[in-house]
């Protein structure tokens, strides 16, 4: 089973105090900084990828340039061979006219992946394994660019250029062999180009996105200061709901002490001395049936004195907290429930904290008696350290889940809710824990001002 365990600290609380004005603009900017470091990397990373592509469009036309520059003046059939003077002759032209620039290697590969030529010598005549998509580049033609794994062994040689560009292409010596014409050019220049672009790019939107936040800044300050005066208005409606609550119930309690209780236990008090008169007379069923009226206006006082008594205690004013609490737990008992109030001395001689602690356990008994069924409600009232009160109120009803809770408050049942807001308000703490079947704990520690 799930237990349902909410602590209400002042943080957590739908009134808590907001952030102070500094703090919350300082966020903000913060935030908005923010963005504009995700801008800035961002489109680096993407200008280097659209420079990338752009990249790979441009080699893939120098490679088949190039490639038919070797076809048509250097490619012999004799380098298929790997006679020296044709690949001298070979490597002559590679040198004056193709490993230029941003050109890190050439090379030229037989089918078997035999490498026939490389401007690094120690590559001629070497093996590797050629892989599926050269080997269909033999039967298609057409050109392929990638980035080089350089982790490769035969690419060893490369590795101190840094990153870079694979372009290849069959060409065809001039008895029709075809072999494979390799290019790999140094990727450093698309970085280079990615950070002019974006040095180009970045003043003008950093530009813009300062000025949008030098006048966002003073919006949100205005915000800030909005929120913190309606966090005000609303903390000052809720104290006069429940001040004007308070001094209802205690109109209410009035009323009906001075009003129909008084008639009620006065008709009581007038139907005596006619059961008198009819035992007299010898009348035994109208005596009979005095005595059921006037015993259920006796039951009727003193039920309206106990719900005066749920209204507004006028215990709490004037002996205390802890005649108050035995009040409250009294109704409990006439339903056959097990009642137990434990106060420490220190806790019984009262304090300005005393009106909350009492509403809080008037809730949690509530509560428990309406939803609960409970067999046993404990009430615990005492001082663990200097300055808090601590009240703990249990009962071994059928607890509750966190969704019955949700539910009840879209229903309207949102006693505890403002009473967490009281308690917050008040820089109390209040921590509700149930679980079905094993009855609810709530727990209230307030200053004891």
């Amino acid at each position: 089973m799930r237990e349902a365990r909410q602590r209400r600290d002042p943080a957590d609380s739908p009134l808590a105090a907001p952030p102070r004005l500094s703090t919350a603009v300082g966020r903000f900017v913060l935030g908005s900084l923010a963005a504009v470091l995700v801008v800035v990397v961002g489109g680096f990373f993407a200008l280097r990828t659209v420079t990338i592509d752009e990249a790979k469009r441009g080699t893939r036309e120098l490679v088949q340039a190039q490639g038919r520059l070797v076809e048509e003046a250097g490619l012999t059939d004799a380098v298929l061979r790997l006679e020296p003077a044709a690949v001298a002759r070979l490597d002559k032209l590679v040198q004056d006219q193709v490993a230029r620039g941003s050109v890190a290697r050439v090379k030229m590969k037989a089918r078997d992946g035999t490498i026939l030529y490389s401007d690094e010598p120690a590559l001629i005549g070497m093996r590797f394994e050629i892989e599926q998509e050269e080997q269909e580049l033999f039967e298609t033609g057409g050109v392929e660019v990638e980035l080089s794994d350089l982790s490769e062994p035969e690419h060893r040689y490369e590795r101190s250029a840094g990153e870079l560009l694979e372009a290849y292409t069959p060409i065809r010596t001039p008895n029709g062999t075809p072999v494979l014409f390799e290019i790999y050019e140094r990727l450093s220049s698309v970085n280079a180009s990615a950070e002019r672009l974006l040095g180009a790019l970045a003043p003008p939107l950093l530009g813009g996105l300062l000025v949008l936040l030098i006048f966002q800044v003073p919006l949100a300050w205005q915000m800030a200061r909005g929120l913190q005066r309606g966090h005000r208005e609303r903390e000052g409606l809720l104290t006069n709901a429940v001040e004007a609550s308070s001094q209802e119930r205690r109109r209410i309690a009035s009323d009906l002490h001075d009003g129909i209780v008084q008639d009620l236990a006065g008709v009581a008090f007038g139907l005596a001395p006619l059961v008198a008169d009819a035992d007299r007379r010898g009348s035994a069923a109208e005596a009979t049936a005095l005595r059921g009226a006037i015993s259920r206006l006796r039951q009727g006082v003193r039920d309206l004195r106990t719900l005066l008594v749920e209204i507004h205690p006028p215990s709490l004013e004037t002996t205390g907290l802890e005649p108050a609490l035995n009040d409250l737990l009294s109704p409990l008992v006439s339903e056959n429930i097990t009642t137990e109030l434990h106060m420490d001395d220190s806790a019984a001689s009262g304090n300005g904290s005393d009106a909350l602690v009492y509403r809080v356990a008037r809730e949690a008994v509530r509560n428990a008696f309406a939803h609960g069924a409970p067999q046993k409600v404990c009430i615990d009232v005492t001082h663990p350290r200097e300055g808090v009160t601590r009240l703990v109120v249990t009962d071994d009803g059928r607890g509750f889940a966190p969704e019955e809770r949700e539910r009840r408050a879209g229903e309207g049942h949102v006693g505890l809710t403002l009473l967490e807001s009281l308690v917050t308000q008040a820089r109390g703490r209040l921590d509700i824990r149930s679980q079905p079947g094993q009855g609810t704990t709530v727990k209230l520690e307030v200053p004891a001002t």
